[in-house]
């Protein structure tokens, strides 16, 4: 259900991300629940699990933690409406120089896929 707050347990089962990353990652101030329920169990938004989602996908990509938060807090700062122009570009800037560098890395993961089934192909053929 859209717009509902969720529990740890469904965000785990809809990131595909344990409870303990997620975990680290709200220790580590990456994602921080938006809310809490009567028991003080944190609570996620939509907004919250489409932060975990990019925390996920940046991981594989060989992206640090600090380059994960620089990233978000960039995003987070451009939704600012009363942003300085200056500002903006900057943020801009920084955000395309990730997008560059995840397409780079993105390229360079297709690659090592490629060797690998290659290889993975020589072993067929040997074998037949």
């Amino acid at each position: 259900m859209a717009g509902r707050p969720l529990q740890i347990a469904e965000v785990a089962a809809r990131t595909e991300l344990s409870l303990r990353t997620i975990r680290q990652y709200e220790d580590s101030g990456l994602v921080v629940p938006s809310a809490a329920s009567p028991g003080g169990f944190p609570l996620y938004t939509d907004a919250d699990v489409s932060r975990l989602m990019v925390v996920r996908r940046m991981k594989p990509l060989g992206f640090t933690l600090d380059e994960t938060r620089e990233l978000l807090t960039a995003v987070d700062r451009l939704s600012d409406d009363a942003l300085e122009p200056d500002e903006r570009a900057a943020l801009t800037a920084r955000v395309r120089r990730y997008e560059t560098a995840a397409a780079e890395r993105v390229a360079e993961l297709r690659a090592q896929l490629a060797r690998a089934e290659e290889f993975a192909e020589s072993l067929r053929t040997s074998l037949a």
